[in-house]
């Protein structure tokens, strides 16, 4: 689906305090927390959308640095708007936000730097001339490996069955373990607590199967 540009959000995205765009991250290349007034674990959203699912992760764990990764600026303007939307009522300094391509991650993030890694409702990419572009493909699947702890985690939920199948045979054939997975997450006892995404509450909505699976090595 081709996303709509949003007239300035190019200078909005420059201007803001809560983010950095990618040479800046690079720059900061093991030094990302800096960007933050206090250093904590660190957990990224890849992918993030308008923000909905970090924010909440954000207000729900203060403990804890969260950066919201998204390379399409008028979504992510809409992402840091909702957020100081938010504000109005509690601060929420424990979340950032990153323009940059995926691709990109282990120029920005150090080796065993981040704690875990969250993928919402990832592009599926259906052509089989692009699995090298879906977020859980091997080539990601080895950046992840750098830049995440040893004992750091993948969670990945999807409502794409296609996509979602793809993905399990890739950690079969790797070195990753699977810990948790399910067709119909929503059905799961661990699902108590979940926090939606957007999508997630519109496919659910809809009466779509949400897919889950955590993974590590």
């Amino acid at each position: 689906m081709r996303l709509r540009h949003i007239k300035g959000c190019e200078d909005f995205i420059t201007d803001a305090k809560e983010c950095i765009r990618e040479d800046e991250a690079i720059a900061l290349k093991g030094k990302i927390q800096d960007i933050f007034d206090i250093r904590r674990p660190l957990q990224i959203e890849i992918g993030m959308g308008k923000g909905q699912f970090i924010r909440n992760m954000a207000l729900k764990n203060p403990g804890i640095n969260f950066i919201g990764i998204e390379r399409y600026e008028s979504v992510l303007m809409k992402a840091i708007q909702r957020k100081r939307n938010l504000e109005s009522e509690k601060a929420i300094d424990n979340l950032r936000f990153l323009c940059a391509d995926a691709r990109k991650l282990t120029d920005i993030f150090e080796t065993g730097e981040v704690d875990k890694i969250f993928l919402n409702f990832s592009d599926p990419w259906p052509k089989d001339r692009h699995a090298n572009r879906r977020l859980t493909s091997p080539d990601f699947l080895q950046v992840y490996d750098r830049i995440l702890k040893p004992e750091g985690v993948i969670e990945f939920k999807t409502d794409n069955v296609g996509l979602f199948e793809y993905s399990l045979e890739v950690v079969k054939e790797s070195k990753w373990k699977l810990d948790f997975c399910s067709f119909d997450f929503h059905s799961e006892k661990e699902s108590e607590g979940n926090i939606m995404t957007e999508y997630e509450e519109k496919f659910s909505g809809q009466g779509n199967k949400i897919c889950k699976m955590i993974i590590s090595r």
